[in-house]
């Protein structure tokens, strides 16, 4: 689907991110959405997730977690991962923490040196599939930046990965740098990139009834961990 040109979706394409407010309903947010792209289904295979903590994550970085989050892209086993994210704030946390931060990966690579670039261009990783019981890829095998036929970057990225070979590990796992994916140099990039991303980032306190959207191919994200278990929000993908 082509993106319908509008301020709010220039916007967009102009710095990464856009908010989208006075949106009440389900029904709501996908017509608000709309011009964006096509709702695809996620993890679970359904069009609508449910971001809100649960028992039984209280000890990983996860989304069903009140932990950080540290810095990814969605679904980077994807092909192509989601090009939007939106996030529709439901119920918004009242301890003042709990906000969805951006930076701009583009910005980030082009801060590295050539020979950094070269590796995140040209060496290639195996994103795996990330499967919650509904539907999932295989995962693929792609470098940190793919460059498409159009000459547009797709950026994947997974601090967590890069650092302790899992999407969602526990808050406290440690993991041999020969058993990651692009080893030492992964773990040292990942960390340049949390530095970045904390150097340069905007964090939003999405307002209830509003949508934070953004260009899950470009921005890198994260969470600040938060005590209010109220906190709810509904994530969609679009392509």
């Amino acid at each position: 689907m082509t993106t319908v040109i509008t301020p709010r979706t220039k916007e967009l394409l102009d710095q990464g991110y856009t908010l989208l407010e006075g949106v009440t309903t389900d029904d709501e947010a996908a017509e608000a959405l709309r011009d964006l792209g096509t709702l695809v289904p996620q993890y679970d295979g359904q069009l609508r997730y449910q971001v809100k903590a649960a028992p039984g994550f209280e000890d990983r970085r996860y989304s069903k977690s009140t932990n950080t989050i540290l810095v990814h892209t969605e679904a980077p086993g994807w092909n192509p991962p989601p090009r939007y994210l939106a996030l529709h704030c439901r119920v918004q946390a009242k301890c003042g923490s709990g906000q969805t931060e951006l930076a701009d990966a583009y910005a980030f690579t082009a801060s590295l040196s050539q020979a950094e670039r070269d590796v995140v261009h040209g060496e290639s990783i195996d994103w795996v599939g990330h499967n919650t019981g509904g539907t999932g890829t295989a995962g693929v095998r792609r470098p940190v930046v793919e460059r498409t036929p159009e000459g547009r970057d797709i950026v994947r990225f997974s601090y967590n990965l890069l650092t302790a070979g899992h999407y969602d590990p526990p808050v406290d796992a440690e993991v041999a740098h020969e058993e990651l994916p692009l080893g030492a140099l992964g773990a040292e990039l990942a960390v340049r990139a949390e530095a970045f991303f904390r150097e340069n980032k905007v964090s939003v306190l999405i307002p209830e009834n509003s949508i934070l959207v953004w260009d899950n191919q470009r921005m890198l994200h994260a969470r600040s961990s938060y005590t209010d278990a109220r906190r709810h929000l509904t994530r969609y993908w679009l392509q």
